[in-house]
């Protein structure tokens, strides 16, 4: 498939919408959380306090776990446990920005992350890029006021496609 076609179709399922507020931020992570399976990857762009990590803790939330959700800056990987109602999975909540080599990402065992039985958010995704699956949520958070979000969901994969779809079923239906 060209990727003028793929792009086409990748930009036909997107879902872009407007949160207004961190808690609300919250609630699209938490609805999100809800639809997720072992081994599904999210990546989430975007500036620092954009509110990348309100929305994995809205995920964790979705996902029924009751651990306290921190950015993982200095740590680099924060794993936490969903409820039993999911099956207790591992969600890994990883940050990237401090990665300066992609040597370094070797020593992370991120493919293990990913391709596991848990379900993990990648912040600062980038240098990562040369090693990630073809497929993936990417989602991008972008400033538009001090509480105003812009945020856009592109799937990358069949999976992802049938995830937004029931992510706008369940969350604007």
């Amino acid at each position: 498939m060209s990727d003028h076609r793929l792009s086409a179709i990748q930009a036909a399922n997107q879902v872009d919408f407007i949160s207004h507020s961190p808690a609300q931020t919250e609630r699209v992570g938490l609805r999100l959380g809800e639809l997720l399976l072992p081994g599904d990857l999210l990546l989430l762009l975007g500036t620092f306090g954009v509110g990348k990590t309100q929305l994995v803790r809205g995920v964790a939330r979705g996902l029924g776990s009751d651990d306290l959700v921190t950015s993982p800056s200095f740590v680099l990987v924060n794993q936490y446990r969903a409820s039993p109602r999911f099956a207790s999975l591992p969600i890994y909540h990883v940050d990237l920005y401090r990665i300066a080599e992609t040597a370094e990402l070797a020593t992370l065992g991120l493919d293990e992350l990913w391709s596991g039985e848990g379900v993990c958010l990648i912040e600062w995704p980038e240098p990562a890029a040369p090693t990630l699956p073809e497929t993936y949520l990417a989602i991008f958070l972008q400033h538009l006021s001090e509480t105003k979000r812009q945020i856009r969901m592109a799937p990358f994969g069949k999976r992802y496609v049938e995830l937004l779809n029931a992510f706008k079923e369940t969350t604007f239906s």
